[in-house]
């Protein structure tokens, strides 16, 4: 059953042999054995892909619920049910996650010999299923109805630029004079606008731009920003130290874009293990309290 359920979320057998560490052959062999055992077609298979049959439908479904009990049951009757074992697959934030969410997770290792971690750096959105996901740790809002989403914290974020860029452009006094400047877009949060809020008003300006480069890391903006390329909107932890040597500086401080929500997402189940339910709990302690972020607050 378990390889049915991975044959099916993962796509195809030699998909689902890779995430069990085991050959497609196998993988074929027990589908086979499940099919007579079941005395059932559960799968139809071609050259241009596969395909689930009723009865397939029927299996997957009634699997996953039998697997989770079955799960919960084992570690219920071993006594280990918080015990923190086996392999934790999370995606996380390229920046946050070799920075500030690092020394977190080595400590959770440390004190867990059983436990392993495949920590992927990425900000894009996960397919959990494909790709065979626990969890992740996400920046912006989850428009996913079918994933739990979590609201952890915020990242403030503000507008930069260097010193050599503002001596040639001079430094913008007001919202207006945004669009004529040179900018660096971060594309996952703005391509052709930014959307600044007044801090004390709450008013909000939308601000067109014609970016001299758009880019999906944070790091690349960041950097972008301190050769001189244009002006950008970055987190304010990455920028701190440059912002205090004078290496970068903060334009219009009253008008900044929104916070990123952090997000702790995950899919829906009637089971989650030990070494999940630890992950969840310390992301909702620690990630609040890390080096630029925030508290959440009510908008």
């Amino acid at each position: 059953m378990r390889t049915l359920v991975r044959i099916i979320e993962s796509g195809s057998l030699s998909a689902a042999a890779r995430q069990l560490d085991t050959t497609q052959p196998t993988v074929s062999r027990r589908l086979a054995q499940l099919e007579s055992l079941l005395g059932a077609k559960l799968i139809l298979r071609s050259t241009h892909g596969m395909k689930l049959t009723d009865d397939g439908e029927r299996c997957y479904r009634h699997a996953r619920t039998l697997l989770a009990q079955w799960d919960a049951m084992a570690e219920e009757l071993a006594g280990n049910d918080e015990q923190i074992a086996g392999v934790l697959r999370v995606r996380v934030p390229h920046a946050f996650g070799q920075q500030q969410m690092l020394p977190h997770l080595i400590d959770l290792l440390k004190r867990s010999p059983a436990l392993s971690v495949e920590w992927v750096l990425n900000d894009k959105t996960p397919d959990f299923i494909a790709e065979n996901l626990d969890c992740s740790v996400q920046l912006g809002h989850i428009s996913d109805p079918s994933v739990v989403a979590v609201l952890l914290a915020e990242v403030p974020r503000i507008m930069v630029a260097s010193p050599q860029l503002l001596s040639q452009t001079g430094t913008p006094q007001q919202v207006a004079e945004l669009p004529a400047m040179p900018w660096v877009a971060q594309s996952p949060y703005h391509r052709r606008e930014v959307l600044l809020r007044h801090q004390q008003s709450q008013a909000v300006e939308q601000v067109a731009i014609a970016p001299r480069l758009t880019t999906d890391s944070l790091y690349a903006a960041y950097n972008a920003a301190l050769m001189g390329l244009g002006v950008t909107t970055v987190s304010h932890w990455i920028a701190a130290d440059a912002l205090a040597d004078g290496r970068l500086v903060q334009l219009l401080p009253q008008w900044q874009p929104d916070p990123l929500p952090v997000y702790l997402v995950y899919p829906y189940a009637n089971y989650y293990p030990a070494r999940l339910r630890h992950f969840f709990a310390l992301m909702k302690e620690v990630m609040p309290n890390l080096v630029g972020t925030v508290q959440p607050q009510r908008r």
